[in-house]
């Protein structure tokens, strides 16, 4: 048997076998394509070789937001209380620059701006069940443009 095995990598036989034992380097080059096909759909992590989705730019990491946007998705999630009057209201999407859904679909969140003496410019914009939104979106400039968060 290891006469065999070992025959199976080489072009001449070894003295004592027969010439059929020798496999073509093309056979052998074939044995090594299946291994390695193998080794990739069974041995390997299923990730490692999966395509990642491309993040769209305009996305934001919630680790790239500023503090007080952090404290406002936390606040969001655990259903208040919330610093503002207007926060959870429902957003009407007028500027339209938003995917299009039903009336009450968005709601706004104040996000506090450092030295502002209004609300400011910046909101966290949410939609979905209020506490569990589906996906939530920042602006910094007043709904002049917007960027999905992503968890």
């Amino acid at each position: 048997m290891r006469r065999l095995l070992l025959a199976t990598f080489r072009d001449t036989p070894v003295s004592g076998e027969p010439a059929t034992a020798v496999v073509p380097a093309t056979a052998r080059a074939l044995v090594a394509t299946i291994w390695l096909c193998a080794f990739v759909l069974v041995v390997a992590p299923a990730g490692a070789f999966a395509r990642e989705r491309t993040a769209d730019p305009r996305d934001i990491a919630v680790a790239h937001l500023p503090a007080e946007a952090r404290d406002v998705l936390v606040r969001v999630r655990a259903g208040g209380p919330f610093r503002f009057e207007r926060d959870g209201a429902t957003f009407g999407n007028r500027e339209r620059l938003l995917p299009d859904r039903k009336r009450g679909f968005y709601h706004e969140y104040t996000v506090e701006t450092p030295g502002a003496r209004d609300r400011g410019a910046r909101r966290i914009i949410c939609g979905g069940p209020r506490r569990a939104p589906e996906v939530c979106y920042y602006t910094d400039d007043h709904y002049a443009s917007f960027r999905r968060i992503r968890e």
